[in-house]
């Protein structure tokens, strides 16, 4: 009778998916530029977008501006589909992520077009977003997001963006 090894503490476990995450989210700049963060629980993603003064758009209502809204959820979408790919090589072991901090990661998506339904006003508060993959495939993926902000169940804003997917290493 073989014994199998030994599983990894789940705390070893969890430290090395958010050290991944974090390189992942930490090579795109202009996430850091919008203060975007990911929350992850399993392999689903849910992204946060404190609220600032500086992504006020219309100070009269006042309300979020239309382009940092889109930012936001373009970000969601390409970082979900990006996380779902490596999430599969990672707990394959295809990905060597012994040493988080030096991992090399994939070449990010790319969109071909993203289209946004305003459904209305943002709020002068935190914001939230999930996307849905509708289609991944080798060179092409299909990405549903909604962003809300007190309740889930009223988004303020949806888009759908069609993305190019990076060529896996040979």
């Amino acid at each position: 009778m073989s014994k199998r090894p030994r599983p990894e503490p789940v705390q070893v476990v969890k430290q090395r998916r958010d050290a991944v995450l974090n390189a992942l989210v930490t090579g795109v700049p202009y996430i850091q530029f919008l203060g975007v963060e990911f929350e992850r629980r399993g392999d689903e993603l849910t992204t946060v977008m404190p609220f600032k003064d500086a992504l006020i758009g219309n100070p009269l209502l006042p309300a979020l501006h239309g382009g940092a809204t889109a930012a936001f959820l373009e970000v969601t979408a390409i970082i979900t589909l990006s996380w779902t790919s490596i999430w599969e090589d990672m707990e394959s072991g295809v990905l060597d992520v012994s040493d988080p901090d030096n991992v090399v990661l994939p070449r990010l998506p790319k969109t071909i077009d993203f289209t946004v339904d305003y459904l209305r006003s943002g709020l002068p508060r935190d914001a939230y977003a999930r996307a849905q993959i509708v289609r991944s495939g080798r060179r092409y993926a299909s990405v549903r997001v909604e962003a809300w902000q007190d309740n889930r169940s009223r988004p303020y804003a949806a888009a759908t963006g069609h993305f190019v997917m990076p060529k896996k290493p040979a």
